[in-house]
């Protein structure tokens, strides 16, 4: 058992990179091969990700852009203290998740491991990452198979959570360590991020702009999905619902 998985793995992995023919997979259909990518902590790091963002969107507009002012007693009237709310539990909730990314990067499987530690040194990787950049562009008529992220799509991804993610993370922290008080849990862990980027204005500024760059991001992101997965013979969507990367023959 162990060496036929292990055979039906040399040979998943034999996909990355390769003209869109197909091999056995680790579940054999008569129409299709299928390879099990995604684990199930990947596919729930990514929609509560999701949700959190949709969030922290929305919210974050809304703090930078504050709603008209209305009369009356402000207990009466607490709408933007409940939009800041939702925008920290939002925040708390993109952070945790993110560090359960980590650790799932560090147990997971091989595809889970390509979030954070993209294969940049390879020749093969930029060489898939010009052929994708022209399959995108409508440069070439033929994809490529990859089980997981095609290396256009994994560099990113890193871009995003690996770097601009976690500048979110730090920057959003030192901003609520403000209202937190000084000697708090948030300003001993994040404080020093203030007076390194400046004051507290620019890090809202630096804030705001990661903001307008993760939504671009997202953007893109799910238009590219869902033209991969009307153009290219390989499932996109459906994959981080199931887990199962589908190459349809």
């Amino acid at each position: 058992m162990a060496s036929a998985r292990s055979e039906a793995l040399r040979q998943a992995k034999a996909l990355d990179g390769a003209p869109e023919h197909h091999v056995e997979g680790l579940v054999d259909h008569s129409m299709m091969r299928a390879v099990y990518v995604y684990e199930a902590p990947v596919r729930l790091w990514h929609w509560v990700t999701v949700v959190a963002m949709i969030f922290l969107f929305a919210t974050g507009y809304l703090i930078g852009k504050p709603l008209p002012a209305v009369g009356g007693e402000a207990s009466d009237h607490y709408v933007m203290g409940y939009i800041r709310m939702i925008h920290f539990i939002a925040g708390y909730v993109f952070a945790i998740a993110f560090v359960g990314r980590v650790y799932w990067w560090i147990v997971g499987n091989t595809w889970a491991k390509e979030l954070f530690a993209p294969a940049i040194f390879s020749g093969k990787f930029w060489g898939g990452f010009f052929h994708q950049v022209k399959w995108y562009l409508f440069l070439t008529k033929e994809p490529r198979s990859y089980v997981a992220h095609n290396p256009l799509a994994t560099l990113a991804m890193f871009l995003m959570f690996g770097l601009v993610g976690l500048f979110m993370i730090f920057t959003g922290f030192a901003l609520y360590s403000e209202g937190l008080g000084q000697g708090s849990w948030a300003d001993r862990m994040f404080g020093w991020v203030i007076p390194l980027l400046g004051q507290s204005q620019d890090v809202h500024t630096y804030h705001r702009l990661g903001m307008w760059i993760m939504l671009l991001f997202a953007m893109i992101h799910i238009y590219m999905a869902f033209r991969e997965d009307i153009l290219s013979k390989q499932s996109i969507v459906s994959t981080m619902v199931n887990g199962y990367r589908y190459f349809k023959d």
